[in-house]
């Protein structure tokens, strides 16, 4: 059976409940949203895996809302598969250059779909951490991310000498869940996702999940800026 959290955008009724039910008849955990402005705003809370969405929609079409997608730093490497009954080459051509990363004329095989789906799920999961490391060597990118976060906790610690960065009440109530607090905690001890998954015997995926929900929560849009952020306003320690 596949998994993965992926939410469904699109105008119709009849399709968006249709493919809705195979794809959790395939295993998979959808959230539907019947329009743009309601898939935006599931995105705020939802933080899913993949997102698949209609091209032709009243008020925000599908290319409006992958270029907001797009120009968001949370989810510019959030598979896009687009659902439309424009099959024409220009029409898939204008889909790939807003960013889409798989583009299915209707009507389609909702194997296919699945296919596609689960392909794009992996490839996520095998490459976020390069990607997010800029594209050089992992292991330099991680060894220079924790000279960062060290060099940030020893600012925080030399505030008792006065030059240091000073701790400060976070100007809004930021609700952290249990796990949100574990994951903030080794984030900023340096960990990258997969040894934070194995610290806390979980997937990489879940872990993702978690520091891309840790980013809309701060404001933040990287691993620095998230522990910069935690330290001055001591939500970690």
């Amino acid at each position: 059976m596949a998994s993965g959290h992926i939410l469904l955008v699109d105008d119709e009724p009849g399709m968006r409940e249709a493919v809705q039910a195979y794809l959790e008849d395939t295993g998979f955990t959808v959230e539907v949203a019947s329009n743009a402005e309601e898939g935006w705003e599931k995105l705020q809370q939802l933080t899913p895996d993949l997102v698949v969405s209609d091209v032709m929609m009243p008020r925000v079409d599908g290319y409006q809302f992958l270029a907001q997608m797009r120009g968001d730093a949370r989810f510019k490497a959030l598979p896009v598969v687009f659902l439309t009954a424009k099959g024409m080459t220009t029409d898939r051509i204008q889909g790939f250059d807003a960013g889409c990363d798989a583009y299915l004329p209707k009507p389609f095989d909702p194997d296919e779909l699945v296919a596609v789906v689960t392909n794009l799920l992996k490839r996520r999961s095998a490459t976020v951490d390069a990607a997010r490391g800029g594209g050089g060597s992992e292991s330099h990118e991680i060894a220079d991310l924790a000279r960062q976060i060290e060099e940030l906790r020893r600012a925080v610690l030399g505030q008792r000498s006065g030059t240091g960065i000073a701790q400060k009440p976070s100007p809004i109530q930021i609700d952290l869940t249990p796990r949100e607090k574990s994951v903030l905690d080794l984030v900023a001890q340096g960990l990258m996702n997969k040894e934070i998954a194995k610290q806390l015997e979980t997937s990489v995926r879940n872990v993702e999940k978690y520091v891309s929900r840790l980013f809309s929560k701060t404001g933040t849009n990287s691993r620095t800026e998230l522990v910069r952020f935690a330290l001055e306003h001591g939500l970690t320690t």
